[in-house]
């Protein structure tokens, strides 16, 4: 059997000793509980459910229309896997709060990644490098209990409604993604996916997809700049975690972990060798198929023309927050882009999020992960 390192061993062969504990409660790392000869030998190791009281508590908001998914749902538990602490060892912030851009401007130099958030009339930043140590932010957001989620081995920004429940991290990997448990139910959730599938707290009988929202990838600088009286999430956690350091490389400028050629930390569900594993991508998919364009070549190009399950689709690049948005475009509308706008074919011009069709579910993703879950996925590079 391969032999592939939990995130623990990982840390180690990238100096980040110094952070032992820090992604974790008594192990660093993530995933699932491994014993030490475990993480020596490689193995993949099933991990034994953590003892759990029995959930109460109401399921987290879903949709009507399942998402597509590669597998059936118990296959996909299947091939989960452990690399670390335990449920939980990983902890979401519960108790979230803010600051002013300002009051912490000198902690962020002008690249550094950001999800931001602009949800009705609130406006939020939840900084990179806070998320790398809980990747789960369980939050309030214009009077929506929503969880804001970041898997750093995927580099998936994803946004959630959670109803009463809130969302943790269950300390189990798939295709090296992220699952959530939501503590209402604690059914397992595949964050990628966002689809449940079997776990060992429950059966989730019935497989159903959350209500999610866009999170955008982008930098410190853009964001303020376009958003300067945002929220920022406060460094003050109430967690004694170390901020400053990224165990697993950095994005400013990329190194480590986050380099495009780099290998998973464990194996991805398919491989596909159209673009390095860790080239970043604009995914969408719905309950129909699923598309992705490459995020380079679309900052190149402004707008890029494609099909999703046969249907015509167009992304278009947005400068202000270095990102993309994925639009249905059923009428193969012809679009131009002028000085950082879309126009039509009518001479009338949009920015790129708000362009005159329906909006599709999109979110930057590293290659192997999203071919990984969607290997009929068609590229456009």
């Amino acid at each position: 059997m391969p032999r592939h390192p939990s995130r623990r061993a990982f840390l180690a062969a990238v100096g980040a000793a110094s952070l032992a504990g820090c992604l974790g409660g008594e192990q660093a790392g993530a995933g699932g509980s491994r014993t030490d000869t475990e993480v020596a030998t490689g193995g993949t190791v099933r991990a034994t459910p953590t003892p759990t009281a029995e959930p109460s508590g109401s399921p987290p908001p879903t949709v009507d229309a399942r998402l597509s998914l590669p597998m059936e749902p118990a296959a996909i538990a299947d091939e989960a896997r452990s690399g670390g602490p335990p449920k939980d060892g990983i902890p979401s912030i519960d108790d979230p709060s803010f600051v002013s851009a300002d009051a912490v401007a000198d902690r962020f130099e002008p690249g550094d990644p950001v999800l931001g958030l602009a949800r009705g009339g609130e406006v939020k930043a939840y900084p990179q490098s806070i998320l790398v140590l809980h990747e789960i932010c369980n939050d309030v957001v214009d009077g929506t209990p929503v969880s804001v989620t970041y898997c750093p081995l995927t580099g998936t920004a994803m946004g959630f409604e959670r109803g009463d429940t809130t969302f943790g991290v269950s300390g189990r990997l798939v295709n090296n993604n992220l699952i959530m448990y939501d503590r209402g139910t604690e059914a397992w959730w595949p964050q990628v996916l966002a689809t449940s599938i079997p776990g060992p707290w429950n059966d989730t009988p019935e497989s159903r997809s959350l209500s999610e929202f866009r999170v955008v990838w982008t930098t410190w600088d853009r964001w303020t700049a376009k958003h300067p009286d945002t929220r920022v999430l406060s460094f003050d956690t109430g967690f004694a975690k170390n901020y400053s350091r990224d165990p697993y490389g950095a994005y400013n400028p990329r190194s480590g972990y986050y380099e495009d050629d780099a290998s998973p930390m464990f194996p991805a569900l398919s491989t596909d060798d159209r673009l390095a594993p860790k080239r970043v991508v604009i995914g969408s998919r719905t309950a129909d198929g699923a598309v992705a364009f490459d995020k380079r070549t679309l900052r190149a190009e402004k707008l890029l023309e494609g099909e999703l399950a046969g249907s015509p689709v167009v992304a278009a690049y947005d400068p202000e927050l270095d990102t993309g948005y994925v639009f249905r475009n059923p009428e193969e509308r012809r679009f131009a882009y002028r000085d950082g706008r879309v126009a039509d074919d009518a001479g009338d011009t949009y920015a790129p999020d708000s362009l005159p069709t329906e909006r599709l579910y999109a979110f930057d993703a590293m290659w192997f992960a999203w071919s990984g879950f969607y290997p009929e996925t068609t590229l456009y590079v």
